[in-house]
């Protein structure tokens, strides 16, 4: 019934025993077979073969250096393209911010013009106002001399 019970049964010691025998073979195996396999998909999948086309065997070493140059050229290729791009874009940005620095330039220049109408319009009204006050003004002061005179004659034709 208890099959770990080494006092009735001998299972401990045979599982110990095939385990220990046969634990290198189990190692050389499945490095030989399943590593060596799963070792070669992997490369392969990357590109490298234990053959040439012709079923002739050639050096990893010139596969490794030959898949190098083709990643760096691809990288090459690809870094140039990002460099056009920015450059690309940064021509976009500095056409659209000087088009905006023109527009307000000329929304600037227009504000100044309007300034400067409004500015000649008040200097204009404020010339008339200042007409307008001299002319009061000397009216005011000969309305004043009249009264002034008209008072003494006043005097002069009571006094007769």
């Amino acid at each position: 019934m208890h099959v770990e019970n080494e006092s009735h049964c001998d299972f401990v010691k045979l599982r110990e025993m095939l385990i220990r025998v046969n634990m290198e073979d189990l190692r050389e195996q499945t490095h030989a077979r399943h590593y060596e396999l799963y070792r070669r998909c992997k490369l392969e999948e990357m590109g490298f073969k234990d053959t040439d086309p012709d079923s002739q065997p050639f050096s990893l070493q010139e596969t490794y250096e030959a898949k190098r140059k083709e990643f760096l050229g691809d990288l090459q290729r690809k870094e140039e393209e990002m460099r056009q791009m920015f450059v690309n874009k940064v021509k976009e940005t500095e056409a659209e911010l000087k088009e905006k620095e023109r527009d307000l330039h000329e929304k600037f220049e227009q504000l100044k013009r309007m300034h400067q109408e409004e500015k000649r319009k008040v200097e204009e009204k404020r010339r008339e106002l200042e007409d307008e006050m001299n002319a009061f003004n000397r009216k005011k002061v000969a309305v004043e001399t009249l009264s002034l005179s008209q008072p003494l004659k006043k005097d002069k034709d009571k006094k007769k």
